[in-house]
């Protein structure tokens, strides 16, 4: 198994393979290569206690495995996909962990239709410092799919994931899967980054705004192929608790690139196709580029 970012999540996802009997190896840069050699990985979580597991830690992949971990950010991918040359991975299944629609087209164009195994994956996990780990979510879930990936192979990472103590499923429809994290992800990155307001502050300040855009990017995903139930997606909002944060809200404060195309423009390019307004779409995109 490979991980191509070693950061929040796959850093997470490493250890905890690696701590179940897997080999692992971690794909990043010079630096942070020479940390996990050295250090491995430090995971400090409620839900799986504070361990300490080795690692093996190159800057590209030199030899075939299994699968490939994609936890790098949209911003990111086509730069460290270098890392990953097809030549190399062999047979293996590529697994992106990445928000969004869009990416599972270019990586199959990259690595072959019947190699990529889209995932969404549940999680609050943040790397502190190279190779230390703060799992501050009490689940950590992950939903397998991929058109055209035999089921068989699917079902090997769903039982590998387990005994890992990952809660994983695996889902039959790719797009319905990726939209219906979309249609959750969208309103909740684009309102707490454009007000710089935790997800508590949103429900009661914008609730209305937050109501539309729901509603909004529901029917995009409707017409795309995926759920439509923004009744729900605001129930799963109010569950929260006050003080969430989403990732791009974090990325905007500690002044990373946002993930703003891949969240908000892949709305936009979808209702564009399908004929669906998004006036709130574009401008909260339009304000959060301006900015």
């Amino acid at each position: 198994m490979a991980v191509l970012g070693p950061g929040g999540v796959g850093g997470l996802l490493a250890a905890l393979l690696a701590r179940a009997g897997h080999r692992v190896i971690c794909l990043a840069r010079k630096e942070t290569v020479e940390t996990l050699r050295k250090e491995g990985i430090l995971v400090r979580s409620g839900q799986f206690g504070e361990f300490a597991t080795a690692v093996e830690a190159q800057e590209s992949l030199r030899e075939p495995v299994d699968a490939c971990l994609i936890a790098v950010k949209q911003t990111s991918l086509d730069e460290s996909l270098a890392r990953v040359p097809a030549t190399a991975l062999g047979d293996g299944l590529v697994v992106p962990l990445l928000n969004g629609v869009e990416h599972p087209a270019p990586l199959r164009a990259r690595y072959g239709a019947d190699r990529v195994a889209p995932a969404i994956i549940r999680v609050e996990s943040t790397r502190v410092a190279p190779g230390v780990i703060e799992h501050g979510s009490p689940f950590t879930e992950i939903d397998l799919t991929g058109d055209g990936v035999p089921r068989a192979r699917l079902a090997e990472w769903e039982l590998a994931f387990g005994k890992a103590g990952v809660s994983t499923r695996v889902l039959a429809d790719e797009t319905a899967a990726l939209w219906a994290k979309l249609s959750f992800l969208a309103p909740f990155a684009l309102l707490t980054t454009r007000y710089t307001l935790p997800l508590g502050e949103v429900r009661i300040r914008h609730r209305d705004e937050l109501t539309a855009l729901v509603a909004e990017v529901s029917a995009v995903s409707h017409a795309s192929g995926g759920p439509n139930d923004p009744a729900q997606v605001l129930a799963r909002y109010d569950t929260f608790l006050p003080e969430a944060r989403s990732s791009m809200l974090r990325d905007a404060e500690a002044g990373r690139p946002l993930e703003l195309d891949a969240i908000g423009g892949a709305v936009l390019r979808a209702g564009a196709r399908h004929g669906v307004p998004t006036p709130v779409t574009a401008r909260l995109v339009g304000a959060l580029r301006a900015a």
